[in-house]
């Protein structure tokens, strides 16, 4: 039923403006632009084609509605943040490739220790550190099987002791909410995070380095890793305190089986350590090699894989086959949102739907912005965070403007909303990979991710409130010289 509404509420939206004259204050162009973005919104939201099928849209249809040369359109889809993250993808796949990150989140498993409170710590940070640079989709696949051999270990039968039941499904919840947070730390971490630093590069030519946004996001992921973690331990699923009988064991047994640290391992580990601190120190580089980038770093390292061999057969770390693998479903929809968001940049259509919410302009700022988290993180429970974020930024920053207030003010806490949905199966990858398990039932991670998505908000308010007027001097009240301009670059 939702992608045959889908067939018909699109089409006929794009179908209205075409028949119908613009609304007073928005010029033809505006209006046809905003028939495209209803076109795809419902697309996407309705899943009636793939969703990186609608984002391939404005290479048709802007031009054929004269919105915007071939050449326009198509841009976006180059936009450096897309390489960048193409770089993270590969980086990610050699991690796969040599069992890298398998090795890196048992180790820090069994540091934690064998009860069910640190196991459950032990897997929410496995997963967030993993994230941070993995897809969490991987980072979902990878730690659900060791999950699965933990659960093992507990007895299944009638007579399990509740304190057991409860310390199953909150280990499996562990995985995919650590998953779900940890891609928050990092560009390259969650797509809404890239499509926001691509979306500030098109349309405002505003860079958000890696390093920066590293020194918001990582606080941003440790407060939501101890508001997840005291969720789990304390509110819903209370844990006893005995150890695991067999945990460590199992753990030893799972280090054995990985053997010592392989050359193509350690070869992986040096290039990401090296391309991770280039990212971090990106500015202080640029001040000696200029044309320095955090997209050139990270495909030079992604190159280095491809160059670096393992023995003398001539075996590389990384081969052209191991690249099957790349989300390129991702990068198109990361193409697809900057192309939209330029268009409605270009013809007004942002600045139009600002100046209808200049009502909101009595409302604390605050408060808007709570309500406006809120809403973007209980759509993102039913549609793509990706495609949500594409959709909703140029509004967003639209909004922003009118209200008199720095872009980036909404659009942080908007793209980090976007990425929490903690309640259900369909609205992360790590939600419907884990829920797959059999392990547990709908209310269950329900019950849990609203209260997760209820308390986040204020803490993502917080910290960007707190930290990022250090970061990206985000002063309130103040619309800064870059985001004055009103020409899409």
């Amino acid at each position: 039923m939702r992608q045959l509404s889908g067939w018909i509420l699109g089409p006929g939206f794009l179908l209205l403006t075409l028949l119908l004259p613009p609304p007073d204050g928005l010029s033809e162009a505006g209006w046809r632009t905003a028939g495209v973005a209803g076109l795809m919104a419902v697309l996407w939201i309705s899943e009636a084609i793939p969703l990186p099928a609608t984002a391939l849209l404005p290479l048709v249809v802007f031009p054929v509605l004269e919105l915007g040369t071939i050449q326009q359109s198509a841009a976006p889809y180059s936009n450096p943040i897309i390489y960048l993250f193409l770089a993270g993808f590969i980086l990610a796949l050699a991690m796969q490739r040599w069992n890298l990150h398998r090795r890196i989140a048992l180790h820090l498993i069994s540091a934690l220790g064998t009860r069910p409170a640190r196991i459950l710590a032990g897997f929410l940070l496995a997963s967030a550190l993993l994230s941070m640079w993995v897809s969490n989709t991987a980072t979902a696949l990878m730690m659900l099987p060791i999950a699965l051999s933990v659960v093992q270990l507990l007895p299944a039968d009638a007579e399990a002791s509740s304190g057991t039941q409860r310390f199953r499904t909150a280990l499996l919840l562990a995985v995919a909410y650590g998953a779900t947070s940890g891609g928050m730390a990092t560009l390259i971490g969650t797509p809404p995070n890239a499509v926001l630093a691509g979306y500030m590069s098109e349309v405002y030519g505003f860079s958000i380095g890696f390093g920066a946004w590293m020194l918001l996001g990582v606080p941003v992921t440790l407060a939501t890793l101890v508001v997840v973690y005291l969720v789990l331990t304390r509110v819903c699923f209370r844990l006893d305190s005995g150890e695991v009988p067999g945990m460590a064991a199992l753990l030893a047994t799972e280090k054995a089986k990985l053997g010592p640290l392989s050359r193509g391992e350690r070869i992986v580990l040096i290039v990401f350590v090296l391309t991770a601190l280039g990212w971090i120190f990106q500015r202080q580089l640029a001040l000696v090699l200029p044309w320095v980038s955090d997209t050139t770093i990270g495909i030079a390292g992604a190159l280095l894989l491809f160059a670096l061999p393992v023995n003398r057969r001539g075996d590389f770390v990384m081969n052209w086959e191991s690249t099957r693998a790349l989300p390129w479903d991702v990068l198109l929809l990361f193409g697809g949102g900057l192309s939209l968001a330029g268009n409605m940049e270009r013809h007004g259509l942002s600045r139009y739907l600002g100046d209808l919410c200049q009502g909101l302009g009595g409302v604390p700022m605050l408060l808007t912005l709570a309500i406006l988290c809120f809403g973007i993180l209980m759509l993102t429970e039913l549609t793509s965070n990706t495609a949500t974020a594409a959709t909703f930024l140029p509004i967003v920053a639209a909004l922003a403007l009118t209200l008199g207030q720095n872009p980036l003010l909404f659009l942080i806490p908007t793209a980090l909303a976007a990425n929490c949905s903690f309640m259900m199966p369909v609205g992360t990858p790590p939600n419907a990979i884990v829920f797959g398990s059999g392990q547990i039932t709908l209310p269950q991670m329900a019950r849990a991710g609203l209260l997760l998505n209820i308390l986040l908000v204020p803490v993502i308010l917080a910290l960007v409130l707190l930290l990022g007027p250090a970061v990206f001097d985000l002063a309130q009240d103040l619309v800064p010289d870059w985001a004055r301009t009103d020409v899409a670059r």
